[in-house]
């Protein structure tokens, strides 16, 4: 079957499939989540066997350690699978709340309903777990979703589309709500950005690469965010303890996500009170660190930044510092270099802490915190699809609400304009 065809009818399908989930209860909802659970976790020996041959043909193409850990299905991955799918369906379901209902001077009364995107595409790569997580969430959302995994992954992503499909079965929801394209063929991914007569919304997750193809070629809207260059500002009213702590978790808790600090920017006054045991920290956790020359000055292991330091997603124990004058020229730094997605200050000052808050136009901004907490878990979101830096029309981690929209609904008796 050619394939222009074969997207045709998936994108029919899942059109189809959309205004059936509309309607669907939470409780047969909750319980087809349940099942698909329960189905992962009596699976595990057929998961890991597909998922076996995806390795060998990992190894057999030369992808590298890294990789090849994202792709392994362990029985701790599965259960860990299973467990965010009961997460998901123990979350409230945002579909079909009223807010906001008021009476109107004429009578009427006007109020918001949450409701489903309708159809969501996720385009996705390596991790097979994500077909497992976003379909859950694009379910409880009541979303019909059309998931195109990595061809590195293929075996796995269909073995885990079964487990779903027969969770599915066990309420009557039709199977086509969640669609797992079963070709390699690239071919399919140009397809699907151009399917805007069936598909609502693109979420892309995986590299740079992929992000811009998709900002690219895309003709449907998409959720997404291209860099996660995250900065800590630590100020001069800081608490050097709070700075310190802070400074450390943001960069060497994990190194490779995209809510991790790239670039560290420190006040003049306390660059002496807080980088040499900075320094410290990062050297005994592998990190290299690029300075400005006055950075350079303060810590001699420090290699000069280049321009295009300040503005690099490192995923990697590779540090930029940055000695500022203050809280202006550190937000003129991040205005400048920044991506969007999250940025920190420290400090004792309420007042500059406000307007950090205010005048940093990312998707999370924060006060003595560490980065690492942009997340849809931490945020009490149970979950989250990925994180937007878009303004429109999710920003920051995207859980069940930003996997909806909203109309308005009018209750009226009869009711007639003048």
């Amino acid at each position: 079957m050619k394939i222009e065809v074969y997207m045709e009818n998936v994108g029919r399908k899942a059109r189809a499939t959309a205004r059936v989930l509309a309607g669907t209860t939470t409780q047969a909802k909750n319980s087809a989540l349940s099942a698909t659970a329960d189905t992962i976790v009596a699976s595990r020996a057929s998961l890991r066997s597909e998922n076996a041959k995806d390795l060998a043909a990992g190894r057999d193409r030369g992808l590298d350690d890294a990789l090849l850990d994202r792709l392994e299905l362990t029985d701790a991955r599965i259960e860990a699978m299973a467990e965010g799918l009961n997460e998901i369906a123990a979350l409230p379901d945002p579909v079909g709340e009223i807010t906001d209902l008021k009476y109107r001077p004429s009578g009427i009364q006007v109020g918001i309903m949450r409701v489903p995107l309708g159809v969501i595409g996720i385009i996705y790569e390596s991790r097979p777990n994500v077909t497992a997580d976003a379909a859950g969430l694009c379910l409880k959302s009541g979303n019909a979703t059309i998931l195109r995994g990595g061809s590195e992954a293929i075996h796995s992503n269909q073995a885990i589309r079964g487990c779903i499909h027969a969770g599915l079965r066990t309420t009557g929801i039709p199977e086509d709500a969640v669609q797992v394209i079963e070709t390699t063929d690239r071919a399919a991914v140009g397809e699907l950005l151009r399917m805007d007569r069936y598909v609502d919304i693109i979420i892309p997750r995986g590299g740079k690469g992929l992000i811009e193809r998709v900002s690219r070629e895309s003709t449907i809207p998409s959720i997404k965010h291209l860099d996660g260059i995250c900065h800590v500002y630590i100020d001069d009213q800081a608490d050097p303890k709070k700075a310190i702590a802070v400074a450390d978790n943001a960069k060497t808790q994990r190194f490779g996500t995209c809510n991790t600090m790239e670039t560290l920017l420190v006040a003049t006054s306390i660059a002496p009170d807080v980088l040499p045991e900075l320094a410290d920290i990062y050297r005994a956790a592998g990190v290299a660190l690029r300075g400005c020359p006055e950075t350079c000055r303060h810590l001699p292991e420090a290699v000069a930044a280049t321009e295009e330091d300040w503005s690099t997603e490192y995923l990697a124990p590779i540090l930029s510092i940055r000695i500022v004058d203050g809280l202006e020229e550190a937000m003129k730094h991040i205005e400048t270099y920044g991506s969007h997605h999250t940025d920190t200050i420290v400090t004792e000052d309420l007042g500059r802490a406000r307007r950090f808050l205010r005048e940093v136009d990312s998707s999370s901004v924060m006060v003595n915190a560490s980065t690492r907490f942009a997340d849809g878990f931490e945020y009490g979101l149970g979950a989250e699809i990925g994180i937007s830096t878009d303004k429109l029309h999710a920003r920051g981690p995207v859980g069940l609400e930003g996997l909806t929209s909203r109309k308005f609904i009018v209750l009226g008796d009869g009711h007639i304009r003048q």
